[in-house]
Order: C-alpha cells, then structure tokens, then sequence
C-alpha cells in the first residue's frame, strides 16, 4: 500500500472516532442537563403545590409589572405545558392576561378626546373666506362648493363654523355686518377714542381736567392726545390736526375711528378727521352698557 494513501486511512479512521466520541459526549451532556432540568422542573412543581396549600382559598394580589412577567413567561411556555407545571396562577388567567397585554399595546382610546374630531383650522377659514366672498351663498351652496374642492363635511358643521364666526345666514349675510365681524376684519385699521376726568388740586380749588384718548384696538396701545380744563371747539380741531398728522400722528394708517355721541366732537372735528381717511363710527345713544364687540350693528 502507498504510504500517502495509507496515510489518508489513518487520518480518516481518526476523525470517525473522534466523530464518534463527540457524540457520545453530547449524548451524555445533553441528557445530564434534561435530568437536571426534568429536576428543577419537579422541584418547581413541589413547591408550587406546597405554596398553595400554605395559601388556600386566599386570593393573591399581583401587580401590574408581575401580570406582565407572568403572562410574557406563559406564552412561551404554551398551554399544555402550563397545565403539567401546575402554576398557582392557572393557565387559562395567565394566557388572559397575555390577550389583555396584546390588547394594551394597540389600545389608543386614550389618545382620543371625547366626542368627533374638529374640523380642520384650514377648512374652516375656507367656509368663512366662502361666505364673505359670496354673500348671498346658503349654507348647503357653501358646502357643494367645498365637496368640489374635496373636502366633503355636513351642512350643519358649515352653519356652526359661520355662526361661531359671527356670520349670518344668506341673503342676510350681505345686508348689514355684526360689530363682532366688522372688528375681526379692519382689526389692523380701527381705534376708539374717548375721555376721561381728572380732579386736580389747585393752590385755591380742586379743577376738573379733561383727557382726551385714542387706542389702538389691535395692539391695546394707548395715545393721550390732549389734556384741558376747558374743552372747547378749537381746542378739539386742534386735537384733530393732532392725531392725522401725516409725519407723527397717532392715527396715520387708520380707517376708522370709533366714538360716542359726546358734544365734544363737533362737526368740524370730525369733518377733519373724514378729510384725513378717517371714517367715524358713532355708537348708539343711550346704551350705558354698550360692548363694542356685541351690540349694534355697521351700517
């Protein structure tokens, strides 16, 4: 025999048995180590049972992380096996708790709020630019056009969006315009003047002062414009000249002007005011309690 070839025996006869031994070696561990876990099993299973005999009819309180650990644990380990082991939770609880796990994790009752989701801010000021552009639009026209654009809502959700903006129904809507609306909309070009006293001790008597005043409705800024014990005709056109300055004055910018029925602003003072781009708005007489967002109406 070539002694390469006989070489080749050799070394192939070795690796059989080594091959050989190997496997006898993990057919030993192997079952070593399920004797051992058929032991640990059994022992588990001993104490389980003397567990709840101690217990009894006593019910046990687990915590919320405990169900979790368990109920992971059981599904892994399945019924049937659950059943040999004799747990002191049985199977049927433990697999419950597992639904109840999966059922938590896609559970996104809490990220909702109570009744339906609110009409998006985008549509909505779309309903509002419809209505102002088309007076004469009803409700049910508005919503067609919207259903045209895509955008499919109810005819109710269109009457509750115009109402809560201070819109009225067609043909109403291009009749007159609410104070509400009307200020919602020049915001940016509106102020309010008025006036008020001030009691001033003087060396020889107490001297009422007047302060006359202009605000800025949009950004709450205020302008004292002129202060005097004796309000006169001139000395209100000269409060006018004033305010519609075309370099300083308060009112560069503003369109309207809102006032109340004083006979201190006088007809040439609010001539003035009109040549400058100013319009008046007069509130109506007799209202004490005039709220400037709610009562009357532009004309």
């Amino acid at each position: 025999m070539r002694p390469d070839l006989a070489r080749l025996l050799l070394l192939g006869l070795i690796a059989a048995a080594m091959n050989l031994y190997l496997q006898l070696l993990l057919l030993t561990v192997s079952g070593w180590v399920n004797r051992h876990q058929q032991s640990v099993i059994e022992y588990l299973q001993a104490e389980n049972r003397a567990l709840r005999q101690q217990l009894g009819p006593k019910r046990i309180r687990w915590t919320d992380a405990q169900r979790r650990m368990l109920a992971e644990k059981a599904r892994a380990v399945g019924r049937a096996a659950l059943a040999e082991l004799g747990p002191v939770v049985t199977p049927d609880t433990l697999l419950r708790w597992y639904r109840n796990l999966v059922a938590a994790k896609y559970d996104g009752s809490k990220k909702r709020g109570p009744g339906r989701q609110p009409t998006k801010q985008s549509i909505a000021d779309l309903v509002v630019s419809m209505a102002q552009s088309n007076p004469t639009w009803g409700y049910t026209r508005i919503r067609g056009a919207l259903h045209n654009l895509g955008h499919d809502i109810a005819r109710n959700t269109v009457k509750r969006i115009l109402l809560e903006r201070g819109l009225e129904p067609a043909p109403e809507r291009g009749k007159h315009t609410s104070w509400k609306t009307f200020l919602r909309s020049h915001m940016g070009a509106i102020a309010g003047a008025d006036f008020f006293t001030v009691e001033v001790l003087r060396p020889f008597a107490l001297v009422r002062y007047f302060v006359f005043f202009v605000i800025d409705i949009e950004s709450r800024r205020v302008h004292i414009a002129g202060i005097t014990n004796q309000p006169s005709r001139a000395w209100m056109k000269q409060i006018a000249r004033n305010v519609t300055d075309c370099a300083d004055g308060f009112l560069r910018g503003t369109r309207y002007l809102i006032l109340d029925r004083d006979p201190l602003y006088t007809r040439e003072f609010r001539s003035m005011l009109a040549d400058a781009g100013v319009n008046i708005l007069r509130l109506p007489s007799r209202s004490p309690k005039l709220k400037s967002a709610g009562a009357g109406r532009a004309r």
